[in-house]
């Protein structure tokens, strides 16, 4: 039988791991692809896929993955012998990945709708390495999260 200690850590994992892919995606191939455009056309482009973004199958996931996590690090507090260390530590990964999002890279977005393409260069510097960052915290925490433990 599946217990609370168990599905947490693989629903955190998957949803992180999914979480991840996104963002390596965009670290990847979308801002490379972006910096190669005319500023204007990038910003454009950037704020139109920060508005697609928003919306229920990635919100669910996006969150969900977090609170799954915070629930994993909750349930190793009030029992110690539920989660080993491993995966204690993947999900306070998963989340710093979430924090670093909402931290850094939502206020980013925001100031880059506002500002338009002059803040292009700007933008670039501050939210590429963050979304490298939280591309590694969320996969690096959905491997630890994962991977199989010998009981």
């Amino acid at each position: 039988m599946t217990t609370l200690s168990t599905w947490l850590p693989t629903a955190a994992g998957t949803g992180s791991a999914l979480v991840g892919g996104f963002y390596f995606a965009f670290s990847a191939l979308v801002m490379p692809a972006l910096r190669g455009r005319p500023a204007s056309e990038a910003v454009t482009a950037m704020n139109s896929i920060n508005r697609k973004a928003v919306t229920p199958p990635f919100m669910i996931l996006f969150f969900g993955s977090a609170a799954a996590s915070a629930a994993v690090v909750i349930t190793a507090v009030v029992d110690p012998a539920s989660q080993p260390p491993l995966r204690v530590a993947g999900a306070v990964a998963c989340l710093a990945g979430f924090v670093s999002t909402m931290a850094v890279n939502v206020p980013l977005n925001n100031r880059l709708a506002q500002a338009g393409s002059q803040d292009w260069s700007r933008f670039l510097r501050g939210w590429v390495p963050a979304n490298h960052a939280r591309a590694a915290l969320s996969i690096a925490g959905a491997v630890a999260l994962l991977v199989p433990l010998n009981p």
